[in-house]
């Protein structure tokens, strides 16, 4: 018999990378089990992304959606209003439509995943890239 073992509080690299493979952006992200699935690792994402740029309000939005009422810049997005809250339930739910409609890839280790609910291994060392298709635009 096997036994599971879960770690908690696991800080996994996500990178944002174009189709021929230049990094645009990286974080870091807390993922609570080695075991997680595709869904998780998104939402994981946005929710960093945006708690950070709630939390600090820089001039510049490096995110995976576009906010509404943003404009685009290099690589991020500047909102119309600088005090103006991002909501990550909308950016949640706009990432997660775009990944089923093929906005996005997720590689994992290298290996593309299929479907939301796809369970995956993730240690230190493991590997996420997300490969934009489209400009995603979300709340």
């Amino acid at each position: 018999m096997t036994s599971k073992r879960f770690m908690s509080n696991l800080t996994i690299t996500i990178k944002d990378e174009t189709i021929g493979g230049n990094i645009l952006n990286e974080i870091k992200i807390q993922i609570a089990s080695e075991r997680t699935t595709v869904r998780e690792i998104i939402e994981a994402r946005v929710t960093a992304e945006v708690q950070d740029y709630n939390q600090r309000s820089p001039l510049v939005y490096y995110g995976l959606v576009k906010p509404s009422d943003s404009e685009s810049e290099l690589n991020g997005y500047r909102l119309r209003k600088r005090d103006m809250k991002i909501d990550p339930e909308q950016q949640i739910y706009t990432a997660l439509d775009a990944f089923q409609q093929n906005g996005f890839f997720v590689l994992i280790d290298n290996n593309q995943a299929e479907y939301l609910d796809q369970e995956v291994l993730v240690n230190q060392r493991t590997e996420v890239s997300f490969i934009k298709l489209t400009p995603l635009v979300g709340g």
